[in-house]
Formats: structure tokens, C-alpha cells, sequence
């Protein structure tokens, strides 16, 4: 039998409802919660490693760091055939996405969850983790990269995003769908995950922004940005990548400050150079604005600062190699 490390996190998945406030709290252990899935140890074999006792909201980069840094360790066992790591829900495609970004190697690292804690009426979570758990050990799952492994769908973690605040079945991959699914004791891959990367600085050096826009948006939050010493900025706009006008002057001042700003669209779909209207993408990109392709605001922030970190606390990158890197996103 293969074996598959788990390692806990936190989240909804390790909570419980506290009688004096009546809400959930974090209350189950890693070991607590594996122990308590029927049929579990029958998959394989399994060796269980607490990360932390979060709800996910506290969830930083630095965790996500240091969590590459002890899964990283893990996939390197020969003995270790894939990892399965619970999560809270409300970050859980940021983590995913920080450690597809940051983990090299054939071996998968599958993200579970629960929107319904382990006292609640019909818990999500020891089902999600049996599926994660089948996934991790099943050799089709060699080279996908990071996954989401949610109401038995498997969901690339570049493209999967929480869509609904309670439902079960909040995680999809909008457009393009799950790679696969578990279906019983099988699981299926119908398409794979294509144009990964690897970043691998030696620490998160660099400090970057995200700034969402709305109607009526100026260049203040910019201005601010730049003026607390950001590496880089990306801006969360409407459409292919379109700006309120008054936002333009904003972005100007940060790119003659060399700071790096990339646009990402808040709708879906891919930032394009298309409209030439004062605050369209193809102003911003003459202006050397970057365009995020596909990705959300959320992850375009994660792959910069991985990408800026690269280069050390010192190093300034060409900001077209930084947009070479992001047309994988496209």
C-alpha cells in the first residue's frame, strides 16, 4: 500500500459549536478528525502531521510558506506516494494556488475541506477527506500539481474558486470545470492541468498590494500603496482589465516609481489589450501594465509576490520578464 501524510490546518473541517457562544470554534485535533472516518485506513497507509488550528481568514503567506516548506519535505520520502492537507474553506484556493506555484515534483497535494462542522446535521468533511485521501494515493494523480478535492470533484488549483458562502457545493472551476471526479473507490481525470510553474525564492522578501476597484475608484489607494514602500500592485478591474479614468494617473506615478502593477479582471475571463478609451487595457498596457490572463486578483497577488521574491530583498526584475511569466495565465 502506497501511504498519504496528512496534514492539518484548521478550518470549518476541525471545528465544533461552543455551547457558551453557540458558534463553531476550532475544538478537533488532526489525529481526532482521521480517526474518526470510517474505512479511512483501508485506502492506505496514512501518517498524520498537525500544521496548525486555524480558521482560515488567519491564514497568511508566511503559513503558506512555511507549509510548501513541510510538504515539500514530505513528497521528497520515497515511502510517500501524495499529501492531503485540510483547510478552512475562506482561503483555501489562495493556499492551493501558493503551493501549485511553489512545489516541484510528480507527486499530487490535494486540499480538502467543509462547510458544515463535524456537529452539524450531515458533515461534509469526513466524506471530502475520504475523496482526498483516494486521490492522493491514485497514481492518475502523478503530475497534476496542487488540487481541490471537494464534494467529489478534483479541481485544479489555478482555476477553482469558492462560489457560494454555505452551499456544498460552493468549489467550482468556472468555465472549464473539474479535472475529474471520485466516483465510489475510482477516481477520474478527464483533462489535466496544463502550464505550471515554479517559483522558489528563499523567502517572501517583497511586499505586495491588491487594490479592487468599483465605479467612481480614484488613484488614493495607489498613491497609498506606493507610499507605504510596495513591490508591486495588482488592481482588481472591471471587464477585460478596465479602469475608472481617474485611477490612470495612480498607476503612472507607481510604475515611475518602478513599482510592478498587474491588472486582473474581477468578472473571470481573460484581461485583454482591447478597449482604447481612457482607462481601457490598452492605454494601461502601453503604459507597461501587466495583464493577469485568467486569474483572479486574489491569486495574481500570491504568484507576484512569489515572482518579485525571487529576486531578494534588492533585486529589481524586468518588468517584461514579469509579464512573460504571467502570459502562462492566459
Amino acid at each position: 500500500m502506497s501511504k498519504v501524510v496528512i496534514i492539518t490546518t484548521g478550518g470549518t473541517i476541525a471545528m465544533q459549536h461552543d455551547s457558551l457562544t453557540g458558534a463553531a470554534v476550532p475544538a478537533v485535533s488532526g489525529a481526532d478528525l482521521v480517526r474518526a472516518i470510517p474505512g479511512l485506513g483501508s485506502v492506505c497507509d496514512l501518517e498524520v502531521r498537525e500544521f496548525d488550528n486555524l480558521p482560515s481568514p488567519a491564514i497568511t503567506p508566511d503559513h503558506m510558506f512555511r507549509l510548501a516548506v513541510m510538504v515539500r519535505q514530505y513528497l521528497a520520502r520515497d515511502d510517500v506516494s501524495g499529501v492531503v492537507i485540510t483547510h478552512g474553506t475562506d482561503s483555501l484556493e489562495e493556499s492551493a494556488y501558493f503551493l501549485d506555484l511553489s512545489l516541484e515534483g510528480h507527486k499530487p497535494v490535494c486540499f480538502t475541506a467543509a462547510m458544515r462542522s463535524g456537529d452539524e446535521l450531515s458533515p461534509d468533511g469526513p466524506r471530502n477527506i475520504l475523496a482526498a485521501v483516494r486521490v492522493a494515493a491514485a497514481r492518475p494523480a502523478r503530475h497534476m500539481g496542487s488540487l481541490v478535492v471537494m464534494n467529489e470533484q478534483i479541481h485544479a488549483a489555478r482555476e477553482v474558486t469558492k462560489t457560494h458562502a454555505a452551499n456544498v457545493a460552493t468549489f467550482q472551476s468556472p468555465w472549464w470545470g473539474p479535472l475529474g471526479v471520485v466516483d465510489g473507490d475510482r477516481v477520474i481525470f478527464r483533462r489535466a492541468q496544463l502550464g505550471r510553474q515554479t517559483f522558489l525564492p528563499h523567502s517572501l522578501c517583497k511586499k505586495v498590494d491588491l487594490i479592487k476597484l468599483v465605479t467612481g475608484s480614484d488613484a488614493a489607494y495607489l498613491d497609498f500603496a506606493v507610499s507605504r514602500g510596495v513591490d508591486g500592485i495588482v488592481v482588481e478591474s472591471f471587464g477585460r482589465g478596465n479602469v475608472p479614468p481617474h485611477v490612470i494617473p495612480g498607476i503612472a506615478r507607481a510604475l515611475e516609481k518602478g513599482v510592478i502593477v498587474v491588472n486582473a479582471t474581477r468578472t473571470g475571463g481573460r484581461v485583454l489589450d482591447e478597449y482604447g478609451y481612457e482607462g481601457g487595457m490598452l492605454q494601461q498596457h502601453r503604459m507597461g501594465v501587466i495583464m493577469a490572463g485568467e486569474l483572479s486578483a486574489a491569486k495574481a497577488r500570491l504568484k507576484l509576490l512569489l515572482i518579485l521574491s525571487q529576486y531578494g530583498p534588492d533585486g529589481r526584475p524586468d518588468p517584461a520578464e514579469v509579464a512573460r511569466y504571467f502570459e502562462h495565465s492566459m
